[in-house]
């Protein structure tokens, strides 16, 4: 197991955060010109800015390129609960359940079509060229988006092939088992209806590689002598020139670029469709009473690509008595005690909640919830999972305490 993984994963598991979080964030003006319901782009900067000043400080990363082994899910999960906290931003545990699966899930696909080790740093530097771009108006948190690249490139760099290999191998294992289905890659078909990626056999060989095919023989004296060639099976092309490691440059692979900001336009012109929202195929419902609304028909399409212009759109209300303004976001739908406790304290604090729902049947969220619960129960005699995890990532939390 690599001792270095962690600051890998923050980098890149955090700049997948900041992607999604971003494109939720994206303000769009209504038709009347009205801001309400909309957020600005200034309240959408200083969200993404705050988490960006957290993830970057200097005594998380001190901590973070410490040698260490990696995290568990659950601890992992608890420091990037907190990192998502550290704005104005407040998510429900279902919601943020989700975000850590889309982080995770787009980061196990970088992982696997790595063409080799030594390319995850150049998956790394995408992320922070995108970070170090949206904060180019914050200078001070910019040189700390810049003395994380430099620290990578001095830790990494310097490893053999071997020890980036293990590194890649330590963090094959831990997404090993998660097999979340997105929209989005089964949309690309990127990804099997079992959740399963699909590494396709064509495309450019890693740098320093042959295009296979090709058997050479040898004499004794080292002259070739013949050549055989075979089926691969695969369309594969030479390879592409060498990404740049510098502070900038040409990063040649476009993993770990923002894979939510493309928009796809039908020939009419008149259906809009963000990837983003294929993400989870979800209608964003700003809610303003106690009980939940309507089922959405899953074959209203017309009404969804509307509602897909509008996703983002969150209104900002004041809380009373509190000097800044918050918002709270579920992506899910919760139990009727959880949802009546939750409206009734966002009602008490002054906030919005704004809910997307997921599910298409009361029925089948029964359902699913019933078989959740079959997998989820534990006997009386196994040790509880606190115990099992130990410390791992206190240090981490301890700091972001301190934010």
């Amino acid at each position: 197991m690599s001792m270095r993984t962690l600051p890998v994963v923050f980098i890149n598991m955090g700049g997948e955060m900041l992607y999604i979080l971003d494109q939720r964030l994206q303000a769009h003006n209504t038709e009347d010109g009205s801001e309400r319901g909309v957020w600005s782009d200034q309240d959408r900067r200083r969200v993404l800015s705050d988490i960006i000043r957290t993830l970057f400080s200097r005594d998380f990363l001190d901590e973070l390129f410490t040698p260490q082994p990696l995290y568990s899910h659950r601890a992992l999960r608890a420091v990037l609960t907190r990192l998502a906290h550290a704005s104005i931003m407040t998510l429900r545990p279902a919601s943020m359940d989700r975000l850590y699966e889309l982080m995770a899930m787009a980061f196990k696909h970088q992982l696997l079509l790595c063409p080799r080790p030594r390319d995850l740093l150049l998956i790394s530097y995408n992320h922070l060229d995108w970070i170090r771009d949206f904060v180019d108006h914050m200078p001070q948190v910019q040189n700390q988006v810049d003395e994380t690249h430099r620290r990578t490139n001095e830790v990494y760099t310097s490893l053999s092939d071997a020890e980036l290999q293990l590194l890649r191998q330590t963090l094959l294992i831990f997404f090993q088992d998660m097999h979340v289905r997105v929209s989005l890659f089964l949309r690309d078909k990127v990804q099997n209806p079992n959740g399963r990626f699909v590494v396709t056999r064509d495309g450019p060989v890693p740098h320093g590689s042959q295009v296979p095919g090709e058997i050479r023989k040898y004499d004794s004296r080292g002259r070739e002598v013949r050549r055989v060639h075979f089926p691969t099976g695969g369309s594969y092309s030479p390879p592409l020139r060498e990404g740049c490691f510098s502070l900038h440059g040409d990063r040649v692979t476009r993993l770990g670029t923002s894979m939510y900001h493309i928009t796809h336009i039908t020939h009419n012109h008149t259906h809009i469709h963000r990837t983003s929202i294929l993400i989870l195929d979800l209608v964003l419902q700003n809610r303003t009473g106690p009980g939940p609304g309507p089922n959405p028909n899953p074959l209203a399409t017309e009404e969804l690509n509307l509602l897909a212009r509008l996703l983002g759109g969150v209104e900002v209300l004041e809380r009373p008595g509190a000097a800044d303004p918050s918002y709270r976001v579920n992506l899910f739908r919760v139990d009727p005690e959880e949802e009546a406790r939750a409206v009734g304290e966002a009602g008490e604090a002054g906030e919005e909640v704004v809910t997307i729902q997921a599910m298409q049947h009361a029925q089948a969220s029964s359902e699913l919830a019933r078989i959740a619960e079959e997998f989820t129960d534990r006997e009386p005699s196994e040790e509880p999972c606190s115990s099992r995890s130990g410390t791992k990532g206190d240090d981490l939390l301890a700091l972001m305490d301190t934010f």
